[in-house]
This record gives structure tokens, sequence and C-alpha cells, in this order.
């Protein structure tokens, strides 16, 4: 190699190294210090935790459905995230994202090519001017090439940041799966419950309303009573009777939802689930945290803030485009005749930079303007998901609260009106009252047990909404969390193990 020739390759490689220099564009990424996530209001404790029902200063756990000290909640919980349907397709999803990842990380670098060919060729004789036809001939080429890409203005850093934060954002996907899906297994089952608890309650006052009839046929045939008395009485049962088809239709219902759920067909369902006639209870105050806990866990919030962090590395990919792409490469082989393959007039080399440069026109620009516009949507999606958190679990600890209430006055206004039904149906029997007020009573007692029971249903739909509120149940195995108040993103066991080993991994900027 002659001395112009080094001078020139030098020159090359002081011309890349220089640009390498170059930084990454683009805006790098932290929760932004005037989103909603970062208010103290909404890192506070919350308001209307005067519920001694409630435990505010209390970490939800893990398991939370745990906390009901039930074996069949707890294995149903366990079949569904082992069975579900759903969990299968979002699990997909997240191996999918996992793989667009694998090739953002392997974009650029080094790139390697090799060329082999051997085969027998009929040349032009009028290609090389001449006017006798050539004889056929063996030829060969072989030849390997590697090529390095730079990142000098961090394109590839950024989308490689994209494609990790949209895997993340995936995996808050899932989660926030698993805390819908646990929800729904808990709420179905205590449906199940209730609805046969309410049935229980429902066939007894028909059971009492129907001995209360029999009473007034006796008294008629005794000559005590009368006609209309009767017939009332029959209106009684007639009325209790027309109660128990929505409740079992209630029970099939919830029935159907469990076994779906549970990755099975209707009808399919654990042995002694549908037998259940007592729902679980809480041993203890429902934990509720603070809502700098709520913020961390929820996987909604994690999911919109990797939206936001994928967003503005979106941006440096869009400004990126406003430079060049520059690649070093080298290629060593050899082509020729084939019984000369390998000799040194058969060899060929080549070394050097390749710089490529589309220069930017106004749809560059505008494709930066709309990256911008794509963080500052995913930025107000996040004060949503946030806002939106908050406001859902002050809803849900407000309604828990009035509906125990409500609960307390219920059990004193049945027990109230057992006694005087009691007492009524003696008072009548002695025929110390007429029938109707022995009627009245009966039915005050029979809409006390029915309310009663549809507001302890009702209650038990309030803890569980308040756990799904509480974004519970997506770290089955308790992960653990980092601490706030920035954002702990889901990072997937596919790609925990590339981050710590690719050279293209960046560390989250918070």
């Amino acid at each position: 190699m002659n001395r112009p020739a080094l001078h020139r390759i030098a020159f090359a490689l002081a011309l890349t190294s220089s640009l390498a220099a170059c930084r990454t564009v683009g805006p790098d990424y932290a929760v932004p210090a005037g989103s909603a996530f970062q208010r103290p209001e909404a890192n506070a404790a919350f308001i209307d935790t005067a519920n001694p029902q409630v435990a505010p200063g209390a970490e939800l756990p893990a398991r939370w459905w745990e906390l009901y000290q039930d074996a069949t909640l707890n294995g149903l919980v366990e079949q569904a995230l082992r069975d579900n349907v759903e969990l299968k397709v979002a699990d997909a999803n997240l191996r999918r994202a996992a793989a667009v990842y694998e090739q953002a990380l392997d974009a650029g670098g080094f790139e390697y090519e090799a060329e082999a060919g051997v085969s027998r060729a009929q040349l032009s004789a009028e290609s090389f001017l001449l006017e006798h036809e050539l004889p056929p001939i063996n030829l060969a080429d072989g030849k390997f090439a590697v090529s390095y890409q730079f990142d000098l203005f961090g394109k590839l850093k950024r989308a490689s940041e994209a494609a990790r934060d949209d895997e993340q954002s995936v995996a808050a996907a899932m989660d926030l799966a698993r805390v819908s899906l646990v929800a729904q297994v808990a709420g179905s089952y205590v449906e199940i419950c209730h609805a046969n608890h309410e049935l229980h309650v429902a066939e007894h006052s028909l059971q009492l309303q129907q001995r209360s009839r029999e009473v007034t046929q006796r008294l008629i045939s005794a000559g005590r009573g009368t006609p209309p008395e009767l017939a009332r009485a029959n209106a009684q049962v007639a009325m209790l009777e027309a109660a128990l088809p929505p409740l079992q239709a209630q029970r099939q219902a919830s029935e159907y939802q469990l076994a779906a759920l549970l990755g099975r067909t209707p009808g399919q369902l654990p042995e002694g689930v549908d037998a259940c006639d007592h729902a679980p209870t809480l041993a203890q105050p429902l934990p509720v945290g603070d809502g700098r806990a709520l913020l961390q866990r929820r996987p909604d919030i994690r999911q919109a803030e990797r939206k936001l962090a994928a967003a503005t590395a979106r941006i440096g990919v869009a400004t990126a485009e406003l430079y060049p792409d520059i690649r070093l490469g080298a290629s060593l082989g050899a082509a020729g005749l084939l019984a000369d393959f390998g000799e040194p007039l058969t060899q060929q080399w080549s070394f050097g930079p390749l710089i490529s440069w589309t220069l930017p026109s106004s749809g560059t620009h505008a494709r930066i303007h709309a990256t911008e516009a794509g963080a500052d949507a995913a930025l107000a999606e996040f004060d949503h998901s946030v806002l939106q958190a908050l406001r859902e679990t002050q809803t849900a600890l407000s309604r828990y609260a009035h509906d125990l209430q409500r609960l307390q006055s219920l059990q004193q206004a049945q027990a109230q009106a057992a006694l005087a039904a009691e007492q009524n149906r003696r008072l009548y029997q002695g025929g110390r009252t007429p029938y109707l007020s022995s009627l009245d009573a009966d039915r005050t007692l029979v809409s006390a047990d029915a309310t009663l029971a549809q507001q302890q249903a009702q209650v038990s739909r309030d803890q569980i909404q308040l756990f799904l509120v509480l974004g519970g149940g997506w770290n089955a195995d308790a992960v653990a969390q980092a601490p706030a108040p920035t954002v702990v993103p889901t990072v997937s066991r596919h790609a925990a193990n590339r981050q710590a080993a690719s050279r293209h991994a960046t560390t989250q900027q918070h």
C-alpha cells in the first residue's frame, strides 16, 4: 500500500473519530416535574379514611385475596393466573414486544457478510471486440466484508430506548390484565356465594309465608278466618316465589363467568364452588396505604409512564434524521478463473468510510413536530391515569364507608323486624291481633332479610372494587418495588437478562 493511500485512510479514521464525539440528539427522558405524578397532594395520604374498616397506614399485600383466608378462593385465583386465555394473549404480546426490542438492540454496530460462488460461463466475444467465439471457462469469486455503523447522533440508541419502553409498557399491560383477572375471579366467586345466600333467605321467607298460609287455611276451617286473608297470603307466597328465578339466573351467570375466567367451558367448575353460601369476609381492616404507594403500584400508571418514555425517545429518532449516517467498512476477496483463484491477480480488497445523507426537507421537520406532539399527548394521558387512579380510589373508599354504615343500620332493622314478626305471629295465632297485622310484620321481615342480604353482597363488591382500584394482584410473586417518587417500570423476564449484557442497553433516567 503506497503512502498517499495510507494518508487517506488515516484521514478517514480521524474524521470518523471526531464525528463519534457528537451528542445524542433528542431530549433525555425523566418524569416531568410538572406532571400530576409529582404533585405532593397526589403522593399524600388518602382523605375520607375515618372508616374503622380500612387501615390507611397499612401497605396492600401482593396477594391481597389471601386476606380472606379462604382456601377455595386462593385455589381459584391460582388456577386463573395459570389458565386464563386473556393472560395467554397478554403473554404472547409481551414476547412479541421483547422480540422487537431484541431487533432494536441488534441494529447498528458490526455487520458481517460472506459470499462465495463458482460457475461455468460463456463470455461474449464482442464485449472484448473479438471476432471469434471464446471457449467456456470456469469462474470463481468470494468475498468477506465487515462494516461498522456509527451511531453518531443517537438514532439507534433512541430507537432501542423506545423499543425497551414499549416492551415495559406491554409488561405493565399484562400486569393490568392480572389485576383485573384476580378481581373478576374474586368477584364472581363472592357473587355465587351471595346469590346462594340470598336464595336461602328467599326460600326461608317463602317457607315462613307458606306456613302462615297453612295457618290461615286452618283458621278459616275453624271459622276464625276470612277468604280475603287467604287471598293476601296466596299473593304473598306468589310474590316470594317470583323472587327466586332472578337469583337463580344471577348465580348461574356468575358460575359461567367464573368458568370462563378459569379457562373452562360453562358448567366446569371446581367441586364445591357452586355450593358456597357464605362469602368470605375480611378478618382485619382493609389495608389501603397512601397515594404514593398507589401511584407506584397501579399498572395502568406504569403503562402510561412507559408510553411517555417511548414517545420521548422517538423525538430523538426523528431528530436524528437531520444528520448523516456513517459506516466504516472493509472487504477482502478474490474473483477470476477458477484455476487461478487465490492468486495475486485475482485478489481484491477495500477499506473506507461510507457517508449517506438525505438532506432534510419540510417532511423531516414535520415528523419531528409530530413526535413532539405525540409526547405531549402521552404526558396528558399519564396525568389522566394518575388523576383517574386517585379519583377511583377515593370514590371506592367513600362508597365502602357509606355502604358499611348502611349495612349496620340494616342489621339493626332486620333484628327488630324479626322480633316484631315473631311477636305478631304469636299474637295472631292466639287470636289477639288481626291477620293483617301479622301479614304486614311478615312482609317487613321478608323485605328486611332480602335488603340485608343484598347489602352484604354490595359490601363484598365494594371490598373487591377497592382492591381493584388499589392495583393489587399483578405482582403475584411479590416483586420488590423501588422507592418513590419515580415510577418503577416492569421489566419482563425476557429483557432483564439482556439489558445487563447489551452494549445498547441504557440506564433509565429518572
